[in-house]
């Protein structure tokens, strides 16, 4: 999802009151709230993937996975509506609107988003003391990214077609061949020729 600038601050309380308001989600970065705009049908459906892969995986443990209705709170002032918010506390139960302890958080990619999805999101994601992998899902081609929090810093995995992504913070793999199951995503992009 593409996001706008609105040319006031607000509170995090104006905020609140404005995201109970309104059909549209705004994300809250330090006073500056941005207003979300919808992605295409493989954005929506690998998203939709995503979620239903995770909470399956999951079973009987404590873990759950919000889709992009869920806000992530990543410090006092920074809100965001990733595709995919996984939470293990069990405090994040189901009648709040926010996910507090975050531990897992996907992003799907789109070409209005992924700029702002690798650069300035993840910087607010690293920040985050719970975030323990962040996940950038591809739209172009079947592709995963994981960056995974060490002790020696965020190290980045790259999974591709017949690939089990790994995310190992939740002790889940997600299969990419179900994850694109459904969509138009190529599971590689062919280069025209003298493009190299």
């Amino acid at each position: 999802m593409a996001a706008q600038r609105m040319p006031q601050y607000m509170t995090v309380d104006e905020w609140r009151e404005l995201e109970q308001q309104s059909e549209v989600k705004h994300e809250y970065i330090d006073g500056q709230v941005y207003a979300m705009a919808g992605g295409t049908l493989d954005h929506s459906f690998v998203a939709v993937n995503v979620v239903a892969l995770l909470n399956r995986a999951f079973g009987g443990r404590s873990c759950r996975a919000y889709n992009s209705d869920a806000a992530a709170r990543l410090s006092s002032t920074c809100f965001t509506y990733p595709d995919a918010t996984v939470t293990c506390d069990e405090r994040d139960g189901v009648r709040i609107t926010e996910v507090k302890t975050l531990r897992v958080i996907v992003d799907v990619l789109s070409d209005s988003t992924e700029a702002r999805d690798r650069g300035v999101k993840f910087e607010y994601y690293r920040a985050c003391p719970t975030v323990q992998e962040y996940v950038l899902v591809s739209t172009r081609r079947q592709l995963i990214e994981v960056y995974r929090r060490t002790q020696e810093g965020w190290m980045l995995h790259i999974y591709g077609p017949g690939d089990e992504a790994e995310l190992t913070s939740i002790d889940v793999r997600l299969p990419l061949a179900v994850l694109y199951e459904g969509t138009d995503v190529p599971e590689i992009v062919e280069i025209p020729k003298g493009e190299v």
